[in-house]
């Protein structure tokens, strides 16, 4: 059974559904069905499916000359700092924020069941300056958030998205990077933009892909 039924049924916004609660089960079964949750407003919950989806390519990701240099000055781990990562992410500071103590806890949980992954770029100085999140079921990953330091990790949340392709890529089978909105931010790394309808096509062919092989977290 569809949690948010026939896909031919759904308002012709990118907003489909609004709900009270959140909770882990709830959000999995959402992005099996290629919708993802953002609060609206204290204690409502948009559901999304965006009319316009943006993807990234596996083999589209553009690395420019002096981004490959400026890589060469981070270190790069995998599921050490989610929280930090997160923290990153839900900065006060930065514009449209949107991760609240709901998203936080129930991606958090996800995180421990092994659903929620985070990539983390350090600089020299051991300092965490940028990093992502999202979440991985079968051959989808839906990046949530990135963010990088300005001062000490101008390139590091491009370095982080180099090694999350890495990681997708690694075994060659096909999956699916999902960056919910294209911005030109993402757009000038290779994303594109799909039909809801394609891109609910291209969802059910990877889903029932195995994931990436995720590095163990110490």
């Amino acid at each position: 059974m569809l949690l948010f039924a026939n896909p031919a049924t759904w308002p012709h916004s990118d907003l489909v559904a609004a709900t009270v609660d959140l909770d882990p089960r709830t959000v999995l079964a959402a992005y099996r069905e290629g919708v993802f949750p953002m609060p609206l407003e204290p204690d409502l919950i948009g559901w999304f499916s965006p009319l316009d989806r943006g993807v990234l390519p596996l083999d589209g990701l553009r690395v420019t000359r002096s981004l490959r240099k400026s890589m060469k000055h981070y270190r790069v781990s995998v599921d050490q700092a989610y929280e930090q990562v997160v923290d990153g992410c839900a900065d006060p500071r930065r514009e449209a924020g949107w991760i609240d103590a709901d998203i936080r806890r129930v991606y958090g949980e996800l995180h421990q069941a092994g659903v929620v992954h985070s990539v983390e770029v350090w600089d020299a100085a051991d300092r965490l300056v940028g990093g992502l999140y999202g979440v991985s079921i079968g051959g989808l990953f839906a990046g949530e958030s990135m963010f990088h330091d300005p001062q000490h990790g101008r390139d590091a949340s491009k370095t982080a998205l180099v090694e999350l392709v890495r990681l997708l890529s690694a075994d060659g089978l096909p999956r699916l990077l999902d960056v919910q909105w294209l911005t030109p931010h993402l757009a000038s790394l290779g994303a594109v933009e799909l039909s809801r309808r394609d891109y609910l096509s291209r969802l059910r062919k990877v889903l029932d892909q195995p994931p990436p092989a995720w590095p163990v977290a110490d």
